[in-house]
């Protein structure tokens, strides 16, 4: 990271990279579950839930990738071995239900981790309202998508 762009974060770096790994955790692991999930889906509407979950998956994927660069950006590392994800992760991993066609449940446990996530980035946000001003903006975007995938998934209920 830069000199200035150093200068402008007010906040302990490594902590904010340390808290930034985490959210990525949690990216990866949104992206995969939603992935797999619209994967085994089966019934009678698991064709609209599944459209949902990969359109969502994306976001996800998304996320992590601006995460990433972020984290980049100032001067850390992204978590590089999937198995830390387990370790850091803030909303954790959900398997697909046991019935494939339990619609109910796949939607609800995706309406939960949603509601994780724009805990994580309101919190993230708060934090990084007056002293790093890059990572606020960047906060307030993934919080606005992922405020909008809660919706997408509470519709489908």
């Amino acid at each position: 990271m830069g000199t200035k762009a150093k200068e402008i974060v007010g906040l302990n770096v490594d902590e904010l990279i340390t808290e930034l790994n985490k959210a990525y955790a949690d990216e990866w692991l949104a992206y995969y579950q939603y992935w797999i999930t619209a994967k085994v889906a089966t019934g009678r509407q698991a064709g609209m839930v599944a459209k949902e979950l990969e359109e969502i998956a994306e976001d996800e994927l998304e996320h992590a990738a601006e995460l990433a660069e972020r984290i980049l950006t100032l001067g850390g590392q992204p978590l590089v071995n999937p198995k830390q994800w387990f370790a850091e992760t803030n909303c954790g991993y959900a398997e697909p239900p046991k019935d494939p066609s339990d619609l109910q449940a796949i939607i609800k446990t995706a309406v939960e981790a949603e509601r994780c996530a724009i805990g994580v980035y309101n919190r993230l946000a708060k934090k990084t309202l007056h002293d790093d001003p890059v990572t606020y903006q960047l906060m307030l975007h993934i919080m606005e998508e992922e405020i909008e995938h809660e919706d997408a998934f509470e519709r489908l209920l």
